[in-house]
């Protein structure tokens, strides 16, 4: 493994080629401009003010549709930025929230989706791949495509938990 001099060497050297600098600035403009979206076209969703920049792995902003608002729950749209791909990550409020929750949907069978192995070891529950290979240079469709993904998620998700919570009446 390189020194931490090492790697910076060849971060000032990336950095000045200025490829770096405009795709992390384009990347978090087309963040912000979802989040306007969905803020705007969504009334009914909580989006969140608040918009994580993160240390260059991951970027993402809130969403909590009413069905999860009850039960500390929230969505992160999540761009990763080593794998270049758009997420949505089930998260809940804090761990102990996250910890019963993982449990419940550990009993469900999730083939298109990655469940956490630990409440622990990650901020999530459930991840869904929005868009693996974005197309920045055509924002409208990228958007629908995330769009798209996100409502598939997210009613899923719902489906489940009313299906476990008809089990518990």
């Amino acid at each position: 493994m390189k020194t931490l001099n090492e790697c910076i060497t060849a971060y000032r050297a990336e950095m000045q080629k200025g490829e770096l600098p405009h795709a992390y600035r384009g990347i978090i403009d087309f963040m912000l401009r979802l989040r306007t979206h969905f803020r705007k076209n969504q009334p009914e969703y909580s989006v969140s003010g608040n918009f994580y920049q993160g240390n260059m792995d991951i970027t993402f902003f809130t969403l909590v549709p009413v069905t999860l608002e009850g039960r500390r729950m929230k969505i992160a749209l999540v761009f990763n930025h080593e794998r270049i791909s758009f997420e949505a990550w089930l998260s809940a409020v804090n761990k102990e929230v996250q910890a019963e929750y993982l449990e419940l949907f550990r009993k469900g069978t999730w083939p298109d989706y990655r469940i956490s192995l630990s409440a622990e070891s990650s901020d999530s529950i459930l991840e869904c791949d929005l868009s693996a290979d974005p197309d920045f240079d055509h924002p409208e469709i990228l958007t629908s495509q995330i769009e798209k993904g996100l409502w598939k998620f997210i009613g899923e998700v719902e489906k489940f938990l009313y299906r476990t919570s008809i089990g518990k009446l």
